[in-house]
């Protein structure tokens, strides 16, 4: 579990912006003070490399990159249950309750959507981050079924990774003979998704969710915003992840 814990740090914290530009910023400064050019050039070429990934002409030309990988026509025939998988939380002080995050909130509402119209059996998979009270696997049974109408058969809420959702997952629904799932979560996170799931024996037929056009028309998508920031932090995750992911599994 140390080596989870490391090797998640590593990969969505101190590699994936803007954590990973900042830093190089930071070093380019301190470098000055010996080697004045080297260090003007490491902060010059890490202000250039946030100032793009904050954009949305570069954050969405990624996302889309990464969702390209995905088929246009899922076939669903044969499958046998539909997966939802757990993102974000937003962890509260007690005595509030741990409440799902806006990610999550996406993929449950995309998970109601395969309910109704595939009529299969849901599962819910994600267990609980940091130091949530809760598990994503419980908040989410508890939002499909009050807020949804859609029963949850499966539980799986000790998973922390996207590779734990797939292998936990696998144990849980093989046991009831299931080997063929529909997957629900956000487009660009599927691919990484998709081969964990096919890595531990699955077969895995994406849920069909938005994905992104390059945003490239107006002048406002050369110019820097948070948004476009957080959308080349998911991006850039999900590209050193599925590195990571094909070198360890």
């Amino acid at each position: 579990m140390a080596l989870i814990v490391v090797s998640s740090q590593i990969s969505s914290g101190f590699l994936t912006p803007p954590a990973v530009f900042v830093l190089l910023c930071l070093a380019g400064a301190l470098l000055t003070l010996v080697w004045r050019r080297l260090g003007l050039a490491l902060s010059l070429v890490a202000s250039l490399c946030l100032y793009a990934l904050a954009t949305p002409v570069v954050s969405s030309a990624l996302l889309y990159r990464i969702e390209a990988k995905l088929p246009s026509t899922p076939d669903f025939v044969g499958a046998q249950a539909i997966v939802v998988l757990g993102g974000d939380m937003r962890i509260a002080d007690p005595p509030d309750p741990d409440s799902l995050g806006p990610l999550t909130l996406e993929r449950v509402a995309f998970g109601a959507r395969a309910y109704r119209q595939l009529q299969l059996p849901v599962a819910v998979s994600g267990g609980s981050v940091r130091d949530s009270r809760a598990t994503f696997g419980d908040l989410m049974k508890a939002a499909l079924e009050r807020d949804f109408g859609v029963p949850v058969r499966w539980n799986e809420d000790h998973s922390r990774t996207t590779w734990e959702n797939a292998a936990d997952t696998a144990r849980l629904l093989r046991a009831d003979g299931i080997t063929r799932v529909v997957l629900v979560t956000q487009a660009w996170h599927l691919p990484r998704s998709l081969w964990s799931f096919e890595r531990v024996g699955f077969q895995a037929v994406p849920w069909p969710a938005p994905r992104t056009a390059i945003n490239a028309r107006r002048v406002d998508d050369f110019l820097p915003n948070a948004a476009a920031l957080l959308d080349s932090f998911h991006a850039m995750h999900e590209i050193i992840g599925s590195v990571y992911y094909r070198l360890r599994y």
